[in-house]
């Protein structure tokens, strides 16, 4: 399928897409590659994108302060935070009636590394456009 093709998807029709895929590659692929794959997943919905980044510059809070910066449901953000739990990019500790939840220092470091080693031999196939 073309690139020209992709962009006439909405972003449900790929999202669902890329989640199909996902869930049919792991009988084929590495674990390493499948645990990447699984983070690289999770951050891939715009909300959990988000709500690492919240984490990250407020280091640690209370699901209900995460629910304030999205604007969404509690559930809702429940559920997100527990593909990011699961996916090993967040930690949960419970305080009390409250989880207060932040960064995997661990799992974040793996990615970095395994991404970075993930194309190792990527070189620039098409020269940049020039713009006229």
């Amino acid at each position: 399928m073309t690139i020209d093709k992709y962009t006439a998807l909405d972003r449900t029709s790929l999202y669902r897409k890329i989640t199909m895929m996902v869930e049919v590659l792991p009988q084929v692929l590495a674990s390493e590659k499948r645990r990447l794959a699984k983070m690289l997943k999770a951050l891939g919905n715009p909300v959990r994108f988000q709500i690492v980044e919240f984490l990250a510059h407020n280091q640690t809070c209370i699901t209900n302060d995460i629910v304030k910066n999205t604007l969404l449901a509690q559930s809702t953000v429940s559920q997100h935070l527990k593909v990011l739990r699961e996916a090993g990019l967040i930690q949960g500790e419970i305080e009390g009636p409250a989880t207060c939840y932040c960064l995997n220092p661990e799992g974040l470091r793996w990615l970095k590394e395994h991404f970075d080693g993930w194309l190792p031999d990527y070189e620039v196939c098409c020269p940049p456009s020039i713009k006229k």
